[in-house]
Order: C-alpha cells, then sequence, then structure tokens
C-alpha cells in the first residue's frame, strides 16, 4: 500500500462498523489494495462540533513522521506516537469511547500506517500466502485497535500534563496488550503504581520483561478482587474544568513537538502517597508472583476477544469518601 493522501478539507468522522467490515478485505490488511476512500467518507457521520481538534491533517502528518523515525523498529513508535496522539485528538473519554472514530482513521486516514505497523507482527497473521495486519488493529476493541490503543495508553497512564509514565507503559508491548484492558487502570494511583514497578524492572535491566509484566498484572488484577485499591490509596478528583479547558484550545495550540513530550491537560497529578503506597503493596505482590513462560500462541491476539475492562464512559474513579461527602 503507498502513502495514503487526505484531502486538506478531511476531518475526522464516525465510521459505522458494519461499512467499515465491508470495505476491509485481505487486500487492504496485507497493504495490496487502498481503501475505498471517497465511499468510507460518504459513508461516515460527521462529528459533533467544527473544532480544529477533528483535522486530520496534523494526525496525518504526525503518522508519517513515525513511519519516518522508526523505520527500523517498528514496535518503538508505540512510545512515541501515544502522547503525542493524544495531544493532538484532544477529547474526553466519553468521546474517545466510540469505535467509529477509530474505526475512520484506521480506513480512511492511515490505513497505511496499521499495515505498516502490525502486518507480520505476531502469529496468526497469515492468509493464504499473505502476511496481513489483523482486522481487530482496524476495527477492533480499544486494546487491541491500532490508534485507540495508544491513545488511551496515553490516557490512563499520564500523570496530569505529565506524558512520562504514559511513554514508560507505551514501550512495553505487554503493558499495551495485557494491562491496558484491566479494570484496574481506571483507578489512576493503582495505573501509576504499576509503572513504577515496570520501570524498576526496566531500569535493574530484567531479563524477560514481558513475563515479569504479564505475572505483575495478573498478581495485582486478582488482588484487587479482594483488596479495594481506591479504598486503600485514595485519588484526588481531577479538575474536569481544566481537562475542557485543554481540550477547547485545540482551537489554537500549536502541532505536537517531535524533539520534546507535549503537556497534556492540566487536571491535576496523582497523589504521591497514594501511588507510593500501592507500589510497595505491587512490588511485593510481583515478587511472590510465579512466572510463567509465555508461549508463542499467547502472544498473539485473538480477534474474538470481547472489550471488557477499563471504563471509558465515566471520566474517572471517584474516591469513596468524596462521593460520600457530596452525597
Amino acid at each position: 500500500m503507498s502513502r495514503v493522501v487526505v484531502d486538506n478539507s478531511v476531518r475526522l468522522a464516525a465510521l459505522p462498523a458494519p461499512v467499515a467490515a465491508r470495505y476491509l478485505t485481505v487486500g487492504v490488511q496485507a497493504g495490496k489494495q487502498d481503501p475505498p476512500q471517497v465511499a468510507l467518507i460518504r459513508a461516515s457521520r460527521q462529528l459533533v462540533g467544527g473544532e480544529a481538534r477533528w483535522d486530520s491533517v496534523p494526525v496525518r502528518e504526525l503518522l508519517d513522521e513515525a513511519m519516518r523515525r522508526f523505520s527500523d523498529g517498528r514496535t518503538a513508535a508505540d512510545a512515541w506516537l501515544a502522547p503525542r496522539l493524544h495531544a493532538t485528538i484532544r477529547m474526553t473519554r466519553a468521546e474517545a469511547s466510540d469505535p467509529e472514530l477509530w474505526n475512520f482513521l484506521a480506513l480512511v486516514v492511515a490505513p497505511d500506517y496499521v499495515v505498516w505497523r502490525h502486518k507480520g507482527a505476531a502469529a496468526g497473521e497469515i492468509t493464504g500466502t499473505m502476511q496481513v495486519a489483523p482486522a481487530v488493529r482496524f476495527t477492533g476493541p480499544h486494546h487491541t485497535q491500532a490508534f485507540a490503543r495508544l491513545w488511551w495508553a496515553a490516557e490512563l497512564f499520564r500523570d496530569g500534563d505529565s506524558y512520562e509514565p504514559a511513554v514508560t507503559a507505551a514501550s512495553n508491548q505487554d503493558m499495551l496488550n495485557t494491562v491496558l484492558r484491566l479494570e484496574i487502570v481506571d483507578h489512576r494511583p493503582t495505573a501509576q503504581a504499576i509503572v513504577r514497578v515496570l520501570a524498576g524492572l526496566m531500569a535493574s535491566g530484567t531479563s524477560k520483561l514481558g513475563d515479569h509484566v504479564n505475572a505483575l498484572a495478573s498478581a495485582v488484577n486478582t488482588a484487587g478482587g479482594t483488596l479495594l485499591y481506591d479504598v486503600i490509596a485514595e485519588d484526588a478528583l481531577p479538575d474536569t474544568d481544566a481537562l475542557q479547558d485543554w481540550i477547547v484550545e485545540a482551537d489554537y495550540a500549536p502541532a505536537v513537538p517531535w524533539e520534546s513530550l507535549p503537556d497534556g491537560p492540566g487536571d491535576g497529578r496523582v497523589p504521591a502517597k497514594a501511588v507510593e503506597k500501592l507500589a510497595v503493596m505491587f512490588e511485593k505482590l510481583h515478587a511472590e508472583a510465579p512466572l510463567r513462560r509465555r508461549k508463542q500462541a499467547d502472544l498473539a491476539v485473538q480477534d474474538d476477544e470481547p472489550a471488557r475492562g477499563v471504563s471509558m464512559v465515566k471520566a474517572y474513579i471517584v474516591p469513596p469518601r468524596a462521593a460520600t461527602n457530596a452525597d
């Protein structure tokens, strides 16, 4: 598939799943065929509001730069792209929960990026004699779709306006493939504590890092069934007005920087004491968790996996005490 050229007048829109499925052919997945751009645009629903945040040109430029920078290492593009995609497409969680937006981005704006990044990246991606990018990378749930998973990784693992933790998270494929889908990362201190443990493992040069991340995720998620992390480590209520201001600023904000991290919404940092308390607990859980040697089949993305886990509609986990006081 050659580079997709998007007309400057094309804005991000919502592409219905049945239409996306109709035109998602094996040829498109293999990069041998371009999707019918005009037909897809006509079948799409315009997003509410005419703000600059729905402009497709900055997104396309960002993806072109990612492909140029990481031509020798596709997976490394995730950590660079996640915060910049989030800061370019500024929206609420409710808006980002619409899979039709991501369908449009994958099939109209940048199908070539999906193929470049995900073609032949894991087992089970060969159809006939052709390597293909799995269908779930074009139209899948938030934790597998090529662009949704990056936006949500930046959203769930950022610490207020700092994307540094999100970069750490997105630099590890097991964080994206496993942890991103877990409900526990709805709680900001839990998400930050997991990233802190990951950073420690990376800094110590831990071998078979993926096995450790999966063991950590399993242990933390299992313990979360009985330990109420949001009670043990209370979160502060984020400033939703600041989030809205950040979204509105997209109308006049400059393009995201390529050599430094952009600023996220200034809706407040996660309480440091809450993160520290959980990080100590998670390090102990990790130390006691058995490591599992992963088989190649375990690395393949399952096309029939239902979306689950993270709440993509509510803004944040509300601390129980704060909710009681509000009543």
